[in-house]
């Protein structure tokens, strides 16, 4: 028997049906949905008179449009109230668990799914979002899909997909002092580019990815898609089983059991081969930030913007284009650079462990002046977490705002937005134009450098404000 990947496990047992010339049918274990991407494929259902194939496999959630300044809809715009009364109606009719806003455990889709504990090593999961890649960490095959896709699943609980080529990144060493998984992600995309992995699912590997907590192993599969990747995938060991057990939606008693047990056939097989592999050593990783328009344009915090020299004609213009669109200068440094706000949160980095790190270095201190600081939790589980070990106060405190659980200002649909010409350190996973509001600039951060940045006002290296 040939020595298999992780990745190729899972593929192969969710296989339905397969042929030389066409995509494959492949069995979906859980189907999340929230409202943003879902209110046509229900339309089409109704359209076509089906039903949900198995509405028990599909959870829904409130969040991309969720206000977070209070869990009524009073500050939400006509389209974001549509969408959240069209979710309502759409699990309702179809019966469908949905975590709405009067839900205990609401929040971002990709935090609740494994908080929950629906993800699970080796199932397939899909998201009509692209940062559905966040619970490969558990070693479920996870990947986004497109609203007629989400139509699909929803009535066939199936999915024609494409087998993808397996790339392996290893990370080996030991993080430095106030270097994160955010910052090895960042690192990895401004290494190989936004299309490196494309055609490819990552295998996160090395001694640096098994020291990661389950928080920064999510935050490493959550930006795959950010380098053309598929999906993400690690390898489920013992941190995983603990994280997942005694969860709600977790197995439990002897079908825990079992369920391990199975689990441990999962990490690929000595002797398995991976169409490409990288590797990068941590030791010597700095806090990293972005300087343009998309997520490879990093670097380390100590470095300057690249040159335009040395570069293809296309090359150049693409990074003339960012440049001018971030008001930065090539050659120059980004550390110091003025900003205006800073957003903690999103699927990428609002669980405890992000709000401690950004608490670490909020506590006892006060924002700069005119400074906006935003930290919103990915969960109400979360949120009422952190406030039992008084981050809420540490934040209020120092001056910033302490919201509800959602999308926020990640990708300003919820009222939280930047105002054109605007500079955020963000900690979200995203630095397109207007990503953030029409006209803002975002440079991408971890939290630790993020709410460092709220402290002096401008992009700081975190690591000159921890003890």
């Amino acid at each position: 028997m040939n020595p298999k990947t992780l990745y190729q496990k899972v593929w192969e047992s969710h296989i339905v049906s397969e042929s030389d010339d066409a995509p494959s049918i492949l069995y979906i274990d859980l189907h999340l949905i929230h409202e943003v991407t879902s209110p046509q494929a229900f339309s089409g259902l109704r359209e076509k008179g089906l039903k949900v194939r198995r509405p028990e496999r599909t959870i829904a959630a409130m969040d991309h449009s969720t206000p977070t300044i209070s869990l009524n809809f009073d500050t939400a715009d006509d389209m974001a109230i549509a969408q959240l009364e069209q979710i309502t109606k759409n699990c309702a009719d179809f019966g469908i668990t949905l975590f709405d806003a009067g839900s205990k455990e609401r929040g971002i889709v990709h935090v609740i799914g494994p908080e929950q504990g629906f993800t699970q090593p080796g199932k397939t999961i899909v998201c009509g979002d692209s940062h559905t890649s966040t619970h490969g960490a558990f070693g479920a095959l996870a990947f986004g899909i497109g609203t007629s896709e989400v139509e699909h699943v929803l009535a066939t609980q199936s999915l024609l997909q494409s087998k993808s080529k397996t790339y392996e990144v290893r990370f080996e060493g030991v993080l430095p002092f106030g270097v994160t998984a955010k910052d090895m992600i960042l690192a990895l995309i401004a290494k190989i580019g936004i299309g490196g992995g494309t055609g490819h699912v990552f295998e996160f590997s090395g001694d640096a990815v098994k020291a990661l907590d389950m928080d920064g192993r999510m935050t490493l599969c959550n930006m795959s898609i950010e380098a053309g990747a598929r999906a993400g995938m690690i390898a489920p060991d013992e941190t995983t089983f603990a994280y997942l057990k005694g969860r709600t939606h977790a197995p439990k008693g002897d079908a825990w059991d079992a369920a391990v047990e199975k689990w441990k056939q999962l990490p690929s097989d000595e002797g398995a081969v991976y169409d490409k592999t990288v590797t990068i050593n941590v030791s010597k990783l700095e806090p990293m930030v972005t300087y343009g328009t998309n997520p490879e344009m990093g670097i380390a915090i100590s470095e300057t913007i690249p040159s335009l020299g040395n570069k293809s004609e296309a090359e150049q213009a693409s990074l003339s284009k960012a440049l001018n669109y971030m008001d930065l200068s090539a050659d120059s440094p980004l550390k110091d650079h003025p900003i205006d706000v800073v957003f903690i949160g999103s699927c990428t980095n609002s669980r405890m462990s992000d709000l401690r790190a950004a608490a670490s270095i909020l506590k006892g201190r006060k924002v700069a002046e005119g400074m906006r600081l935003l930290v919103v939790p990915g969960s109400e589980t979360i949120r009422k977490e952190a406030e039992a070990e008084g981050i809420d106060e540490i934040v209020r405190n120092a001056g910033g705002e302490w919201r509800f659980a959602g999308c926020s200002m990640c990708l300003a649909m919820n009222g939280d937005e930047l105002e054109p010409g605007q500079y955020a350190v963000s900690t979200s996973n995203r630095n397109f134009e207007g990503r953030q509001g029409k006209g803002g600039r975002t440079i991408l951060a971890s939290p630790l450098t993020a709410a460092a940045s709220a402290i002096t006002g401008k992009v700081t290296d975190p690591r000159e404000l921890m003890k």
